[in-house]
């Protein structure tokens, strides 16, 4: 790693991600394990984080866009691979001769397959969702016979293996919530239903990272974990990262840019939301709402600069904040730890979430791309550490995520 001084940076602990996969796979109890890697490892770091979770033992990976997927295999990952979000005219045809586990809810998917098969000439890898109550994508338990007579033609005809079925809880994060019981009923009918019409799925597969941390009736074939693979809990009344066995793995600093007393009466920022009560100290974090940095954060999100919590003074801006230090010193090139592990007092990105009224899971998936990630703990860099610039990726968000 370049020892180059960085405006800012997010340090990705791939050690941390390994332990993290390794304690979920135990919660999982002999189902297979699927990391997801959407929306850039939401914020981490794709291929990075693909490769250590697969170290760590997870037998799939998973994204959301076909774009997400094939990128993967471009870039070697050669294991059980699995995206889910399909529209019409997306590549269908590279994703079957990529060998890419492809999501299906409806007729129209399942021709788009179909038909990129006789494009190619190679039998396609088909899962099939059921709509158990998330009422996003999936075939709706209505539809379920014709889906699943169409899937089962096209297997006797030789254009494609149903190698899964599949769906997405919609409040798994709360725990008792009645819809829980609900889609787990449905799910066990429509994988029931397509036993009986002769489909012999290799995995069945439901529970995202809550499910998979307090329902281990809902763990099946295959578990789907996202965001607690990065440390993360995915909801306050499950517990914190500690309390589950995980380790928070982004850290997020930047350098101080400017340090100057200013006088009492001081306006501070854009509209000047804040005044200082006093002569006092302020330090320019050079990062905003283009790094990520929600503007929501302005007068309320969390930093730890010299050993102590400050808060954002004023507005957040593109590029950059303040934070009012009161009566202590700083310089420029001083560390601010916008979040991390806590280990050393730092807010987390829980914390974050408090501060400016989302949750954890956006806070690292919206570190924008110029914010250059840092991979240390990574087995396959010279050293433990690597630098990696953030790619495209698309984004899907949403609590719980696939994972």
């Amino acid at each position: 790693m370049s020892e180059t001084p960085m405006r800012v940076r997010a340090v990705v602990d791939l050690a941390a991600l390994r332990a993290n996969v390794r304690t979920l796979k135990a919660r999982a109890r002999g189902a297979q394990l699927m990391a997801v890697v959407k929306a850039d490892a939401y914020g981490h770091g794709a291929l990075p984080c693909a490769r250590a979770a697969r170290e760590a033992g997870a037998e799939w990976v998973g994204t959301a866009l076909p774009q997400e997927a094939l990128a993967l295999r471009a870039a070697g990952d050669t294991g059980r691979l699995m995206c889910w979000l399909w529209t019409p005219g997306d590549p269908w045809r590279e994703a079957v001769e990529a060998d890419i586990d492809v999501s299906v809810s409806g007729l129209w998917a399942l021709d788009e397959v179909t038909a990129a098969v006789r494009a190619c000439g190679r039998p396609a890898r088909v899962q099939l969702k059921i709509d158990t109550g998330l009422g996003r994508n999936g075939c709706q338990p209505g539809d379920w016979e014709q889906l699943v007579a169409a899937a089962r033609a096209a297997e006797e005809a030789g254009l494609l293996r149903v190698t899964g079925i599949w769906s997405h809880f919609a409040c798994a994060d709360e725990p008792g919530h009645p819809s829980i019981r609900a889609q787990l009923a449905v799910f066990r009918d429509a994988v029931g239903y397509a036993e009986r019409q002769g489909l012999r799925p290799e995995v069945r597969h439901i529970a995202n990272s809550p499910a998979t941390l307090t329902l281990p009736e809902t763990h099946f074939d295959l578990v789907r974990t996202g965001v607690a693979m990065y440390g993360i809990s995915p909801s306050p009344e499950l517990g914190t990262p500690e309390s589950l066995g995980l380790r928070p793995v982004m850290t997020l600093t930047a350098s101080l840019a400017s340090v100057k007393r200013v006088p009492g009466g001081h306006g501070v920022s854009y509209g000047h939301q804040y005044t200082t009560p006093g002569e006092t100290t302020l330090a320019l974090v050079p990062v905003g709402y283009a790094d990520g940095i929600p503007r929501a954060a302005s007068g309320t999100g969390p930093v730890l600069i010299g050993g102590k919590w400050r808060t954002v003074a004023g507005r957040v801006a593109m590029d950059q904040f303040v934070v009012d230090l009161g009566g202590d010193d700083a310089k420029p090139g001083d560390e601010a730890v916008l979040f991390g592990p806590g280990d050393h007092g730092e807010p987390t990105a829980e914390d974050w979430a408090r501060a400016t009224g989302t949750i954890a899971y956006e806070v690292v998936t919206r570190i924008s791309a110029r914010v250059p990630r840092v991979h240390v703990g990574d087995t396959a860099s010279t050293g433990g550490t690597a630098r990696t610039p953030r790619g495209d990726s698309g984004r899907d968000h949403d609590t719980g995520g696939t994972g």
